[in-house]
């Protein structure tokens, strides 16, 4: 089956939902999301997103607290066109209706999280994400040029240089044609033909074996531009949250960063404090910090938690401000109002991914990508705490204001929707040996967590590699010979997104930000201010390596 759409937008959290809805009007739009429509990372961000709306706030402070928790790898003038539209999307956005909450005397109330100066988090109590997320699916499922096919999952770009072996894949004259697409509910593979695509497919946080993000966080668009040969960049910063719960049965659930920022204190078993040995800002220091203070402070103890203390403030505080945390704690048993909670730190955010300018633009034409899947210069070496969201909506709105552009431009092009091949799944067989999937699944999630997670090093870095290929090697038989399912679409995408990770982490001899290794543990201003940027260009190892799939000639 082929569907054509002016504009195919893959993911349906708050960067893809926002340029949908802003594409739509300029012509047809196919959002292809491989779970159910509001299933992103979005809903699950508690803490807010960070935006300037108080009077004593500004647009330099915030751009300040930005770039010093980049450590030195924030492009100025991204952070500032992110910082500087921000209001005024967050405005649209609660036009759309979106409800943030109040506070008696100001028009809402504004929290803090590490790393900020300020006072200038706007949440929704402490499940911000799902509002955003319903405001924005609601409006997304009402317009009537927005077509959404959920439980679809993208097997790969469609690229100029795919179909035509003289251009060369990721040069200036490629440019992106469509995607094919697994319906899972039907078994049957799709072929999307458009003029304009955006990637906005979110992060990777399921190549580490303790994670917050949701299953569907598996690299998807990293791997698959990376396949078509877009630019990577800095996809050795991965961000881990200082703080989820620990329970055996609390699975990936988060205890936001705004416990901290309204008074949390981090402990060790023994009762004590601790964070103060490490920053000047004390359990508010930014989660780079945070995370390997907690790591340090486990290894040197030997215990399998820390603790996270709120109790001193008054118990219907903690109730309105944290009502969904309050309420999944007491779950699995944990009194906030009367005890510490039990935390660890676990895969969050993927700082690096996909290289964009200002606009969202990749290096391949009609190409775009916003939110967690990208690299846009915003975060740097580490993320600033609620800037995700803020991100995903202002570059999603700068990218559409250049899709609009090239939707007016007359196309030409050597080969025409009708040109494009099916796919083709030539001999493959179905195949009864699904163990051999999730066997590698938990390994590498293993070998990621123990040797590319909070603390590197040299050694484990160069084991984590020779596995992956070896991996990879599996990965790519298996592909071959058994027709393809969501959960290998899923492992080869972990399994590319993990060696990226793993090569951008060999490549950067120095320490900064979210990437510590005890072989380079200072940061080197002279060699290391600059991106970490791997491509992959030559059309022969694209097929033989990274799995692109058969087509009709």
């Amino acid at each position: 089956m082929k569907i054509e759409k002016d504009i195919i937008v893959v993911g349906s959290g708050i960067a893809g939902l926002t340029f949908a809805l802003k594409m739509a009007e300029y012509g047809s739009v196919g959002i292809v999301t491989k779970d159910a429509l509001e299933e992103s990372a979005t809903r699950y961000a508690q803490g807010g997103i960070a935006s300037v709306m108080a009077e004593d706030d500004s647009y330099d402070l915030h751009v300040k607290d930005t770039i010093e928790a980049g450590r030195g790898l924030c492009q100025e003038d991204v952070v500032r066109a992110i910082v500087g539209q921000g209001p005024g999307q967050v405005r649209e956005l609660i036009a759309l209706g979106a409800k943030f909450t109040q506070s008696i005397g100001a028009e809402y109330d504004l929290t803090q999280e590490g790393g900020h100066s300020k006072r200038r988090i706007l949440h929704a109590d402490d499940f911000t994400g799902r509002e955003i997320e319903r405001t924005l699916a609601q409006a997304a499922i009402q317009h009537p040029n927005i077509e959404i096919y959920q439980y679809h999952m993208v097997i790969d770009l469609i690229t100029h240089a795919r179909l035509n072996p003289s251009i060369k894949p990721g040069s200036p004259s490629d440019e992106a044609l469509g995607i094919y697409v697994l319906d899972s509910q039907q078994n049957e593979i799709k072929t999307f033909v458009g003029k304009v695509m955006l990637l906005a497919s979110g992060g990777a946080g399921k190549v580490y074996l303790y994670t917050s993000n949701p299953d569907t966080a598996t690299g998807d668009g990293i791997a698959m531009a990376y396949r078509a040969g877009a630019k990577i960049a800095n996809m050795e910063f991965f961000q881990f949250h200082p703080t989820c719960l620990y329970h055996p049965e609390a699975k990936s659930f988060l205890i936001s960063e705004t416990v901290r920022g309204e008074g949390g204190i981090l402990r060790k078993k023994n009762g004590d404090p601790f964070m103060q040995n490490y920053h000047k800002l004390d359990c508010l220091a930014p989660r780079d910090v945070v995370a390997r203070a907690i790591d340090f402070e486990m290894k040197k103890s030997g215990d399998d938690c820390v603790y996270l203390d709120i109790s001193h403030l008054e118990g219907y505080r903690i109730r309105e401000r944290f009502p969904n945390i309050y309420k999944q704690c007491l779950n699995f048993g944990f009194d906030m109002t009367k005890e510490s909670i039990p935390v660890v730190p676990a895969a969050h955010y993927m700082c690096g991914g996909i290289m964009v300018d200002a606009n969202g633009q990749t290096n391949i034409k009609r190409l775009f990508a916003s939110g967690e899947a990208c690299y846009s210069g915003l975060h740097g070496a580490n993320r600033l705490a609620s800037n995700s969201l803020l991100e995903g909506l202002v570059l999603s709105h700068r990218a559409a204001g250049k899709a609009i552009d090239l939707l007016k431009e007359k196309r030409d092009l050597s080969l025409a929707s009708s040109d494009i091949p099916h796919w083709d799944s030539g001999d493959a067989v179905d195949s009864d040996e699904s163990v051999v999937v999730s066997h590698n699944w938990d390994e590498l999630r293993r070998l990621m967590w123990n040797y590319v997670g909070i603390v590197r090093s040299d050694k484990r870095l160069l084991r984590a590699k020779k596995r992956i290929d070896h991996l990879l090697e599996e990965i790519h038989e298996y592909y071959w010979d058994f027709h393809i399912t969501k959960d290998l679409l899923e492992l080869r995408n972990i399994a590319i997104t993990a060696q990226l990770i793993v090569q951008g982490a060999m490549e950067r001899k120095e320490s900064r930000g979210l990437h510590y290794t005890i072989d380079y543990p200072n940061t080197d201003d002279k060699n290391w201010k600059r991106e970490t940027v791997l491509q992959e260009t030559s059309p022969g190892l694209i097929n033989r390596l990274n799995m692109e799939p058969q087509t009709n000639e």
